[in-house]
């Protein structure tokens, strides 16, 4: 098994292997990673069995991204959408809709599930964004 690509976004990390298959973490799941500078996340070297960062003293085995307990655990419409769109900023939606940002990433991740009341809201808040996205 080879790497072929490493990525990340605003909350996980990704990575695509020789073979094509693509899989990802979330980064809250690793703190060295979350808290680490964009430079220090870019230090990675792929090794037989996964990724190490020296500078952070952090490895992630390949096989983790692929394990079916390191996958989404929701169906819930708020986590559908992220991973829909992963382009979305987890933490400036959260800001918009004035949701903790670590309680919109549980609802992504499917640790919590959200109120009807709350997906409304969050739907709500990424439908204003997009209209104003269109005015530009």
């Amino acid at each position: 098994m080879k790497a072929q690509r490493l990525w990340f976004d605003e909350s996980r990390v990704h990575i695509m292997m020789e073979d094509g298959r693509v899989g990802s973490l979330p980064m809250r799941l690793f703190p060295k990673l979350y808290n680490a500078t964009t430079s220090q996340l870019e230090d990675y070297r792929f090794t037989n069995f996964g990724i190490r960062w020296e500078d952070i003293d952090e490895d992630l085995s390949y096989e983790g991204f692929f394990a079916v307990e390191n996958q989404p655990k929701s169906d819930n419409v708020i986590s559908k959408i992220f991973f829909e769109y992963p382009e979305l900023n987890v933490r400036q939606v959260a800001k918009r809709s004035k949701i903790n940002p670590t309680l919109l990433q549980q609802y992504i991740d499917g640790y919590k599930n959200p109120s009807e009341a709350r997906v409304r809201e969050v739907v709500d808040i990424l439908h204003r964004l997009g209209e104003e996205l269109q005015k530009l």
